[in-house]
């Protein structure tokens, strides 16, 4: 059931990315319809990885590097810039969302050109971090 949790909050997050990436090309495109839809399903899917991810660690508990050692300071660096990154990703998307809302699309735009590259390198690092546990993980 573990496998599971993580396989769907896995997919999520890559949903979620993807369509961060689409609603950028569609704000850049002057597509000012389907962006905020775009980008609000990008950030429901991210919630609802968070839910799934907290479900597994919660019911599952938390995997451990047990890779070549070689790779080790190498994983924890990354593990590490991830752990920060999606700490400030959550108020950053929150805020980013806010401003959108309020129509203060000056204020949305400038601290979305930071958020977006946040919220791509959280989601992919995570998926980096997934795939080196998957292989060299043990469960705690």
């Amino acid at each position: 059931m573990g496998e599971t949790l993580g396989t769907i909050a896995a997919s999520l997050i890559l949903l979620s990315g993807i369509l961060l990436v689409i609603g950028v090309v569609l704000i850049k495109r002057g597509n000012r319809v389907w962006h905020p839809r775009v980008m609000l399903a990008a950030a429901t899917l991210a919630v609802l990885f968070l839910v799934f991810y907290l479900l597994k660690w919660g019911l599952y508990g938390t995997s451990y590097y047990r890779g070549p050692a070689e790779w080790k300071e190498a994983y924890l660096a990354l593990l590490a810039g991830h752990i920060l990154l999606a700490a400030a990703n959550v108020p950053l998307a929150t805020y980013v969302i806010y401003n959108a809302l309020r129509g203060r699309f000056e204020r949305h735009k400038r601290w979305a050109r930071m958020t977006v590259p946040v919220w791509l390198f959280v989601a992919l690092s995570g998926w980096v971090i997934g795939l080196v546990l998957r292989r060299y993980g043990v469960e705690s």
